[in-house]
Order: C-alpha cells, then sequence, then structure tokens
C-alpha cells in the first residue's frame, strides 16, 4: 500500500559539513568532492550520489536515481568546516595523511589549502596516544559554549548544517549517572567533571544548537542516554556508530551467506595491519577495546547463538589490531573462517584484504551528511536506525536488536527512502507475478 508523502523540505542553497577531525578520512573526503565537482572523477562508493532505486514491480523495469526519489544535496552544494588539535589546513593535512597521490592533490590545492581547521576540544585522558596545541582552553561548559559559537557562526554562511564526527577513537566508556538524563549531565558540565569525554561535547553542543550530529567512530557519544534524549526533545536526528569499512565490512557481507546456508562457524579469526593516525591511537589498549567491542558486536548478531546454538554455539572470535607505520593508509587484513557442513565436515575460508581505509569511509561521510540533511529536512527526529547501513555497531532504540546483516540493511535503508516519498515498499514476495484468476 502506498504511503502519504512526506512533506520534505527541499535541498536548496548550501549544506554546511562541520567535521570533527582533519585527518586521513575527512581530508580524503573534502579533497574527493572538490575533485568530483570539478568533473575530474566520478563519486564511487556513495549512495546519495550514484545509488538507484526500483519502483513499482520487476514487470515495470523502472529505477531512478535516489537523488530523483527524495531531494538530495550534491558536492555542489557542499561547504566545509572542521575542527582539529592541529593546526594544519587541509592541503597540509592530506600531505602528511598520504591517502592521495600528491597529482591529485594539486588539482584541488587552492581550495584545500583555504580550509584552516577551528581549535579543537580535547583531553589527553581520552585519546592517550596523540598530542595536539592547536586546542580549545576552559572547563568543559566554557568548551561547550566555544563549540556552539563555531557552530553558529558556521550557520551564518551555509543554509543548513550537519556535524560528522570523524575524529581518533576514544577509550572505552560505559554509561554512567551523568549520561543518564539532561539534568545530569549539565551538572556535571557545571561541575568540570572529568568523566565527560570530548565528543560528548561536541554532540552536547551540535544538538543544542538544532543540528544533526553522526558518530563516525566507536565512541559512547550519541548513544549515551541523554543525547538521545536532548535529540528527542530537539527534534533533532542523531546516528551511529563507527564507519563501516574494511574487515567488518567483509563480516557483513561474508557472515550472512554462512549463515543463510546454515552452515556452522566454529571459530573467525581476524587480524589486520594499519598504519596511520587511526592505527597510532588504536595502539593504546583502552581506545583498542572501543573498537574491539564495536566490531565483535558483529558476529552475535548475525550469527544467533540463541536462535543456532548447535551452528554458533560455541563460535570462537578474536579480533587484533597491529599498528604498523610502514603500511600508511593502507590496511591489509587477514580472517581465517572456520566452518562446518554435512555431517560436521570442516571447510575453511581465508580472506586477504588489502584495503584503503580512507577510501572506503570518504564516501560514508558523503552519505551520512546527505541523508542526515535528508531526515532533519524530513521532520525526522533521534536515533536514524535506517542508516544502520554506514555503521559498524548501528544504534537502534533500547531493547532493540541492532541488525548487522548488509544485505537487510540496504533493503531498510532503500525502503525508508521509498517511504518518504510515498512510493509503495519492495518486500520481494513477488507472488503477484505467478497469480492466476
Amino acid at each position: 500500500m502506498t504511503k502519504k508523502k512526506y512533506d520534505i523540505k527541499p535541498a536548496h542553497g548550501k549544506l554546511g559539513v562541520m567535521l570533527v577531525g582533519l585527518g586521513a578520512v575527512t581530508t580524503t573526503f573534502i579533497a574527493g568532492v572538490e575533485i568530483i565537482r570539478k568533473g575530474l572523477k566520478k563519486p564511487v562508493g556513495c549512495q546519495a550520489w550514484m545509488g538507484t532505486a526500483r519502483l513499482g514491480s520487476r514487470m515495470e523495469n523502472r529505477f531512478v536515481k535516489l537523488g530523483d526519489l527524495v531531494p538530495l544535496s550534491g558536492p555542489e552544494d557542499m561547504v566545509f568546516a572542521a575542527w582539529d588539535i592541529f593546526p594544519d589546513n587541509a592541503y597540509e593535512a592530506a600531505l602528511k595523511a598520504g591517502v592521495l597521490r600528491h597529482d591529485d592533490l594539486l588539482q584541488v590545492k587552492e581550495e584545500l589549502s583555504a580550509l584552516k581547521p577551528l581549535k579543537g576540544a580535547f583531553d589527553r585522558d581520552f585519546v592517550k596516544n596523540l598530542d595536539g596545541n592547536h586546542v580549545k582552553p576552559g572547563t568543559r561548559r566554557q568548551l561547550t559554549e566555544a563549540l556552539r559559537a563555531d557552530i553558529r557562526e558556521f550557520k551564518k554562511s551555509v543554509d543548513r548544517v550537519v556535524v560528522v564526527w570523524a575524529a581518533s577513537t576514544e577509550v572505552y566508556c560505559e554509561p554512567t549517572g551523568i549520561h543518564g538524563s539532561i539534568d545530569a549531565f549539565e551538572k556535571a558540565l557545571d561541575a568540570d567533571d572529568r568523566n565527560i569525554s570530548p565528543s560528548l561535547l561536541y554532540a552536547y553542543a551540535a544538538l543544542m544548537e538544532n543540528v544533526p550530529f553522526a558518530n563516525g567512530a566507536p565512541n559512547l557519544t550519541v548513544d549515551a542516554p541523554v543525547m538521545v534524549e536532548l535529540a528527542q526533545k530537539n527534534r533533532v536526528p542523531i546516528s551511529g556508530k563507527d564507519f563501516k569499512t574494511g574487515q567488518t565490512l567483509m563480516k557483513t557481507i561474508i557472515a550472512p551467506g554462512i549463515k543463510n546456508r546454515l552452515l556452522g562457524i566454529s571459530g573467525w579469526f581476524s587480524t589486520n595491519i594499519l598504519g596511520n593516525r587511526d592505527g597510532e591511537v588504536l595502539d593504546d589498549p583502552e581506545s583498542f577495546k572501543s573498537k574491539e567491542v564495536s566490531k565483535a558486536g558483529v558476529l552475535d548478531t548475525i550469527c544467533s547463538k540463541e536462535t543456532f546454538p548447535e551452528l554458533y554455539g560455541d563460535l570462537y572470535h578474536k579480533i587484533r589490531i597491529n599498528y604498523y607505520p610502514p603500511r600508511g593508509d593502507s590496511k591489509e587484513g587477514w580472517d581465517n573462517i572456520d566452518i562446518f557442513g554435512w555431517l560436521d565436515y570442516p571447510m575453511q575460508i581465508k580472506i586477504n584484504f588489502l584495503c584503503r581505509d580512507s577510501i572506503l569511509a570518504a564516501p560514508i561521510v558523503a552519505d551520512l551528511a546527505v541523508f542526515m540533511d535528508l531526515a532533519a529536512r524530513a521532520g525526522f527526529k533521534g536515533i536514524q536506525e535506517w542508516l544502520s547501513f554506514f555503521y559498524k555497531s548501528p544504534q537502534t532504540a533500547e531493547g532493540v536488536y541492532a541488525e548487522h546483516d548488509l544485505h537487510i540493511q540496504k533493503i531498510k535503508f532503500k525502503n525508508t527512502l521509498r517511504h518518504m516519498a510515498g512510493e509503495e515498499l519492495i518486500t520481494h514476495l513477488g507472488l503477484e507475478y505467478y497469480e492466476t484468476e
């Protein structure tokens, strides 16, 4: 049944994208957008700018670009701002990151050089292997007010704003009393409570300014109860967490196939080497724990031990990340998967994935900026579970398990866009093709 079409505000004017962190991922994203809008490359990997959706039955053979289904901002509409704890402009930061070839960067050197970061909010207790000097001074309350002032100033030059966290992984934190409500959190801000992480300061500042916030790292941020409450109160979209790239992307592709064939898994060993700033940060055990928890949850949900104890009850899942500076941003991952089939006969799958972390993450930043803006214009508020496709550890409502199967996530993503547009949802039932009178 066709739903009532949402009254989505048009994507007119400039979309301001404020990025927390001006490192490998964000400079690759910004440089890519600048190159794409010059017509020099295509936006490979970007759902918003290359994706399509089927409408109606398969017999109609009707496919549309996502931007024709719902109003989306394009690369030509984006304006950038960033916070960072290092003072390098985007061109200098991109050179240091070493992701893109120098000849590619030269094509957009002027645009990148013009982007100078705002001072960041930073506490080394939360990212122990980094120490920058381009930081804001002050108490937790003063820092949030300074971040809010940055957002308000940026709003003057654009029509709409979204904030995307693409900075380093913070140490692992469990929610405590200060994360439980707006009142408790604001009292903790006023007390300059050192248990409030920088990522929470950015999220609070964005939501207080009615700006959508997407969390690309595994930190406790917009999934803290206080931020869910604040997003609902201020009617602002939030989503997270942890950009789905590399090994976890492969797990969400491969594991559903194994599970769908009802093959058993006795063990899955994953290790990788990475030499960029992300790898350096994850060399700290406390930051690694945040990443480990995020990555481990994928198999727990896809391969449910409760539903299939005979197949996955003894599944042993081990994850290792190794900092290896010579490799830079070119991550290499190895997976050994011990599976078993008919009559419990063992088999193995081995995956060697040589990927570029920031190349996989950059289009996710673009998509989250575009679709979080769409959510705001459609009047959506709170947790945007329909964007799970882009995250390792999708944020859901309390008591609702996260869906990690990439294929199901993609169906949910496209059906949400169809729903927004008032189009019929695609269930893939297909019985109508075979019905006879």
